[in-house]
């Protein structure tokens, strides 16, 4: 999972003849178009709100080549000349495991297996095996076709009185599942993927949400500030909203009108 940010260099831009501009439009609405409509390699577009950036390009795809291939591919655009990177993240889409963890775990050391042998080691892989295969859906999901998207990635704090890695599993599933149980409360307003960026990028993991009310991730956001695994163990990075709009519109966006959304 990619997000790019990217900042237009609009006096650049508003410097070019209009056949110039059109020229690019086109060459970059004709490679993202397919994209759009790829269920299993998608990407997205976004117009962003605020000084964070301009444009957002969400992309996810099978494995890292392909996510690196498709920035070579954006990266030789016309108009990409006329765009720059304000930040970028890189992740991994990742489903929460922690009850079926426990359970697997409690049930190895029934067996009188020793934790991490190579006994211990093949077990626990033979029940991942399986599921990843019951969630492979979940783990390779689509965009939601929600008009706005609120991205943010978080930590889990690791500081002098609080640390989330020194609890214990069944504590940090607790407090996982009570969490959970917040988010469910959202269900049809909001869609949600998860992600890890642990050894791929500054933060922990990344959150995406889409809904076609943006107030509603002001109201989802507050109400999981209150909630124990948030208030006492998360830190939370930079916030990013934006308005998805298909790639057919780019034109309408450079030319500084409102384009329909997607």
């Amino acid at each position: 999972m990619l997000h790019q940010m990217m900042r237009v260099r609009w006096a650049a831009w508003k410097a070019l003849p209009q056949e110039d501009q059109k020229e690019m439009v086109e060459q970059a609405a004709a490679l993202l178009e397919p994209m759009e409509r790829n269920r299993e390699a998608p990407s997205a577009l976004f117009a962003m709100l605020g000084h964070k950036g301009d444009l957002l390009f969400l992309h996810l795809r099978p494995s890292f080549d392909e996510l690196s291939q498709t920035e070579l591919c954006l990266a030789r655009l016309k108009l990409w000349d006329y765009l720059e990177p304000a930040t970028s993240y890189l992740s991994v889409v990742e489903l929460g495991l922690y009850e079926s963890s426990v359970k697997v775990f409690g049930a190895l050391l029934e067996k009188g297996l020793e934790p991490h042998s190579p006994e211990w080691q093949a077990a626990v892989e033979e029940q991942l095996a399986g599921q990843r295969k019951a969630m492979a859906p979940r783990l390779r999901p689509e965009i939601p076709g929600s008009r706005f998207l609120c991205f943010y990635p978080m930590d889990r704090r690791r500081g002098e009185t609080r640390n989330w890695y020194d609890l214990p599993m069944t504590e940090r599933q607790r407090m996982m599942r009570d969490h959970g149980q917040i988010g469910r409360r959202y269900a049809g307003e909001v869609t949600q993927i998860i992600s890890g960026s642990i050894g791929f990028d500054d933060w922990e993991w990344g959150v995406d949400l889409f809904a076609d009310d943006p107030l509603v991730f002001k109201r989802l956001v507050y109400e999981m500030r209150f909630d124990e695994a948030s208030a006492l163990y998360a830190a939370f990075g930079p916030f990013y909203v934006g308005r998805r709009f298909p790639a057919a519109a780019l034109g309408d966006y450079l030319g500084g009108h409102l384009p329909p959304a997607a």
